[in-house]
């Protein structure tokens, strides 16, 4: 097997994320052959080399799990909470193995999320030129007019963090349920934080409630709180938005059974 780098080792064998894995190097925790690295660009033979994360030995790569998950309001999209909060992490501790969420779905947001131990995939579908479609059901305060849709659709500037602000690509954008506070259908293809959100305060509205009911080819169909492993189909389809074509980009073997599974509080 050719060298790779350290951190995909890391990720592949289930320790971490890409990006936690990263961390691990830089802060000293990882040794190849007795020695400590904290080079990000070290690679390693992960059959060969001896590798350790915090003294324990590595094993070789985990078998590849894909779940999706109907994240309920009151759950941070992070692996720990420093504040004590539940995670969802929390709410998929039946899987088989460890999962990490990919990208986030804020504290007040609901829906379909995605997690998997693929650090391949995950980077590939939070990546911005990716282009996966998102979709969210929105319901918003007063209800906007032609004009301020057409904006969204067009595409606004919000502010990020550190005060930087961007423009938003185009939405697509349908009413879905008229009323006082509408519902409304938007997806997008980025995913910046709280992007949607911020989206409607910059045209003038606060959002009440925001559920992500599609990304990329799945769709949401598991009750609130509960998951589900993705089918080696959803898989392939899943690679194929990543890569723009109509193949897969790895060889992951993916858990075939799309077996509902109760959360855990």
């Amino acid at each position: 097997m050719p060298a790779e780098r350290l951190q995909k080792i890391i990720s592949a064998a289930g320790v971490a994320s890409r990006r936690k894995a990263e961390e691990l190097i830089t802060s000293g925790r990882v040794q190849v052959n007795g020695k400590m690295v904290t080079e990000l660009g070290t690679k390693a033979d992960a059959e060969h080399d001896h590798i350790r994360v915090d003294g324990k030995l590595l094993r070789g790569p985990e078998r590849h799990t894909y779940i999706v998950l109907n994240k309920p309001k009151g759950y941070v999209t992070t692996v720990s909470d420093p504040e004590k909060r539940p995670t969802v992490m929390d709410l998929v501790r039946g899987a088989k193995a460890r999962v990490y969420p990919v990208g986030r779905l804020d504290w007040a947001s609901e829906g379909l999320l995605v997690l998997t131990n693929d650090g391949m995939l995950a980077n590939g579908l939070m990546k911005a030129s990716s282009n996966v479609a998102k979709t969210y059901v929105v319901k918003v305060a007063g209800q906007p007019d032609d004009a301020k849709l057409e904006k969204l659709r067009k595409g606004v500037s919000i502010a990020e963090k550190g005060g930087r602000r961007v423009r938003t690509a185009p939405a697509k954008i349908r009413l879905i349920r008229e009323g006082d506070n509408p519902w409304l259908e938007v997806t997008i293809v980025e995913g910046r934080n709280r992007q949607i959100r911020k989206m409607f305060e910059e045209v003038g509205h606060h959002v009440e409630k925001i559920r992500r009911v599609r990304y990329g080819p799945l769709s949401l169909d598991v009750p609130p709180g509960e998951f589900r492993s993705l089918t080696i189909d959803e898989v392939s389809k899943l690679k194929a938005a990543v890569s723009g074509s109509k193949g897969t980009v790895s060889r992951a073997k993916p858990r075939p059974a799309p077996t509902t599974r109760r959360a855990r509080n």
